[in-house]
C-alpha cells in the first residue's frame, strides 16, 4: 500500500473506526440477551437503551478525536453533515435480532468524504467477527479485510449458481416483493435473515447477492465500501450508486457481470 499522505490518512481513519467498534462492543454485549424495554420509533422500528447508549459513546469518541467531522446517526440524527468528512453510525443494525437473542446483529460505521463512503466497518459483537473496507479510488486505495485477512467476493457470474439473501420478506411492499420473487426464481437458492451479516458473507465470497428495500442511509453506507473493496458491486435497484439521498432499495452482487444479470432480472428484462 502506498505511503502518500492521503493513503496514510484513510488507513488511520479505518484504524480509528476499528477502535470505535472495539470500544462499544462491551456496551452492546452488556445488554444482549437481557430483558429490555423496547420502544417503537416513528417508522415502527424498535429501539432500546442499548442502541442509544452505544450511539452516545460513538458520537462522543468521534467528536473528541475529530471535532470538525459531521455525524449522521440512527438514534440522534444529523450533526454537521455539510462537513467534508461525515461519519455514518448505526449502533445496532438488526435491533429485532438483538431483542430476540439472535446473534447476527452488528454495529455499522462509515466515513464519507464529500458525500462518498471511503471507509466502512461491519462489526458483529456476539460472534467477534469484523469486516473493514477501504474504498478510496481517488488515491488508489481499495482493500477489504475480514478478521485482519484480505477477503474477496465469489467468482460466480451465473444467476443459476448464485445465492441471494434478504433480511426478511417483510421489508418489501407488494410490488417490491414481486421483483424479489423474480430474482429468487432465477437463482440457485434464497435465504432470509442476517441483517448486515449477509453483506459480510457476500464480501467473503460465501454468497453472491443481497437484495433489500426500506433501508436507511446508515444501513447501507457502511456496507458499501466493504462490498466494493472486496470486488463486488452495490447500487440501488436501478443501478445507481448509493448516496445520502438513495431511497433504500439496495442490490449487492459479487461482481459486475452478476450484478448486471440481477438488475436485468428484477427489471423484467
Amino acid at each position: 500500500m502506498s505511503s502518500s499522505p492521503a493513503v496514510v490518512a484513510v488507513a488511520e481513519y479505518a484504524a480509528f473506526a476499528a477502535s470505535l467498534a472495539d470500544a462499544v462492543r462491551p456496551l452492546s454485549l452488556g445488554w444482549f440477551r437481557r430483558r429490555l424495554a423496547v420502544d417503537d420509533k416513528a417508522d415502527e422500528s424498535p429501539v432500546t437503551i442499548a442502541d442509544r447508549e452505544v450511539e452516545t459513546a460513538l458520537r462522543a469518541k468521534i467528536a473528541e478525536r475529530f471535532p470538525s467531522h459531521g455525524i449522521w446517526g440512527e438514534e440522534f440524527g444529523k450533526q454537521g453533515v455539510d462537513a467534508e468528512f461525515v461519519w455514518s453510525v448505526d449502533p445496532i443494525d438488526g435491533t429485532r435480532s438483538f431483542i430476540t437473542g439472535h446473534p447476527l446483529w452488528g454495529t455499522l460505521l462509515a466515513l464519507l468524504q464529500n458525500g462518498q463512503p471511503i471507509v466502512g466497518l461491519i462489526d458483529i459483537p456476539a460472534t467477534g467477527e469484523r469486516w473493514v473496507g477501504v474504498n478510496d479510488p481517488a488515491n488508489g486505495v481499495r482493500e477489504a479485510r475480514f478478521g485482519g485477512e484480505v477477503c474477496a467476493t465469489s467468482p460466480v457470474t451465473s444467476l443459476a449458481e448464485a445465492t441471494v439473501y434478504a433480511t426478511s420478506p417483510d421489508i418489501f411492499d407488494a410490488a417490491e416483493y414481486a421483483r424479489f420473487e423474480r430474482l429468487t426464481k432465477a437463482v440457485s437458492r434464497r435465504r432470509f435473515g442476517g441483517d448486515c451479516y449477509a453483506y459480510g458473507l457476500l464480501a467473503s465470497g460465501h454468497i453472491e447477492l443481497v437484495m433489500e428495500a426500506g433501508l436507511q442511509t446508515y444501513d447501507y453506507l457502511a456496507v458499501a465500501p466493504v462490498i466494493e473493496a472486496a470486488g463486488g458491486i452495490i447500487t440501488d435497484w436501478e443501478g445507481n450508486p448509493l448516496t445520502l439521498t438513495s431511497q433504500g432499495q439496495v442490490l449487492a452482487a459479487a461482481n459486475a457481470e452478476l450484478h448486471a444479470a440481477a438488475l436485468a432480472c428484477i427489471r423484467g428484462k
